[in-house]
């Protein structure tokens, strides 16, 4: 099969698009033939810092397409059945094997690439939002990175479980579009500082929640909150060490819960909440937005096109 592989850790042209063995299916798992792949953050960072554990190494979160093989201990799963899928790498290729507890079911109505693109972005907004954030009706959250994959995600489920949302974003079409998705207030984070205008937003109590998938903006994070707040930190887009002064937290009594993926997707009500948002989007309940489309042999090109660019959405590759 043809894939995008590294050999060594570094900006987007270490990538190289290659002939590599087929991957074997597991006896636990399925193989499937890839019709989409959406980049996600981690792929960016795994990519430039992980010194990868083996010639020839794949990177990649998150894929969709058909089962071509299923292994003799799954029994939910079928040949020609349309799959999402989440691992820990593996999925920059044209065929993956992937344990069939880290796929979902695809329902009617949603394209490839929307299917691709929604179990982490919404996934992990979800958890953010409700497991870690408690957030509820008529609460305020203030969503870092707003047109990200998270942001976009974590906007439209907390417009809809009722609470007042905030976000900073970059560029006046950005937030013409997150307001149609239930945005209510945008910040411009080169224009102003981010805290002030929380404050003024909320007439200086501070948010509830913030959702903070950025990392280096952890500090303003933390500011932003009310006494007794909940800072949920995911990820590190922003590529900088992650040292903040906690002391203010301390003497605010916040609470600061650090969420990371790739150990929770396997668990009953993570993956269910998973598959319930993916029939949201294939009724049109939910909006999974894909910026842009590259064929995978351009894989460096998309990479480059993520890092260099005001995305809005996911950027998919198509083998």
């Amino acid at each position: 099969m043809k894939a995008a592989i590294y050999d060594q850790p570094g900006a987007p042209d270490v990538l190289q698009y290659k002939d590599v063995p087929d991957p074997v299916c597991p006896p636990d798992g399925v193989l499937i033939s890839i019709e989409a792949i959406a980049i996600e953050g981690g792929d960016l960072i795994n990519r430039a810092t992980f010194p990868p554990p083996h010639p020839d190494y794949i990177v990649g979160f998150a894929a969709a397409g058909e089962i071509m093989a299923v292994g003799a201990q799954v029994h939910d799963r079928h040949i020609g059945q349309k799959v999402t899928s989440f691992d820990l790498a593996g999925s920059h290729a044209q065929l993956r094997a992937v344990a069939a507890s880290r796929t979902w079911p695809m329902p009617e109505g949603i394209d490839m690439a929307a299917g691709a693109s929604l179990p982490i972005a919404f996934g992990t907004a979800h958890h953010c939002l409700f497991v870690r954030g408690d957030l509820a009706r008529g609460k305020t959250v203030l969503v870092q990175a707003g047109a990200g994959g998270v942001g976009l995600a974590a906007i439209q489920l907390a417009h809809q479980a009722g609470a007042n949302v905030i976000a900073t974003v970059s560029g006046s079409h950005r937030t013409e579009r997150l307001t149609s998705l239930g945005l209510d207030h945008a910040i411009d984070h080169r224009a102003v500082d981010v805290v002030e205008e929380v404050m003024r937003l909320t007439d200086g109590r501070g948010v509830d929640l913030v959702v903070d998938p950025v990392g280096s903006t952890l500090q303003a994070s933390l500011a932003s909150l009310r006494p007794e707040g909940t800072l949920v930190f995911v990820g590190n887009a922003g590529g900088r060490d992650l040292d903040i002064d906690l002391w203010p937290a301390l003497q605010a009594n916040q609470s600061l819960h650090g969420v990371f993926m790739g150990t929770q997707f396997e668990k009953p009500g993570v993956h269910a909440a998973v598959g319930r948002m993916l029939e949201q989007a294939a009724a049109g309940d939910i909006a999974v937005l894909v910026d842009t489309r590259f064929p995978l042999a351009a894989a460096a090109d998309a990479h480059a096109y993520v890092e260099g660019n005001s995305v809005l959405g996911r950027v998919v590759l198509v083998p």
